[in-house]
């Protein structure tokens, strides 16, 4: 699953929808783990959210957006879904589990 805006708004809807058809998918935010999905991984939210503020700060301040370097996200967190897994008849190896920043049970 991508990360959009569109995926984000209907994500509960595509969730189901990969239960019903009993799919695999691996999802951007953690908040698709938390409604359902079997896994998610990507940049933690709350960090990108919180450099965006020091942006916006820097160019109230009088930077111009031009002269801003671009950033990548730093922080990237792993949620895992273990019901989700259960319904899908998969075992998550335990490597995997041990590496996970969350475990949904």
């Amino acid at each position: 699953m991508l990360p959009d805006v569109t995926n984000l708004i209907h994500r509960d809807q595509i969730v189901a929808l990969a239960a019903r058809h009993h799919r695999r998918a691996v999802y951007p935010y953690r908040y698709y783990a938390a409604s359902g999905g079997l896994l998610s991984y990507g940049s933690e939210q709350t960090d990108v959210f919180r450099r965006a503020a020091s942006y916006v700060d820097r160019i109230l301040k009088g930077t111009s957006p031009g002269e801003l370097p671009v950033q990548a996200p730093v922080k990237y967190e792993l949620v895992i879904n273990l019901k989700t897994a259960k319904t899908l008849g998969l075992e998550i190896p335990p490597s995997l589990l041990a590496r996970a920043d969350e475990v949904i049970e």
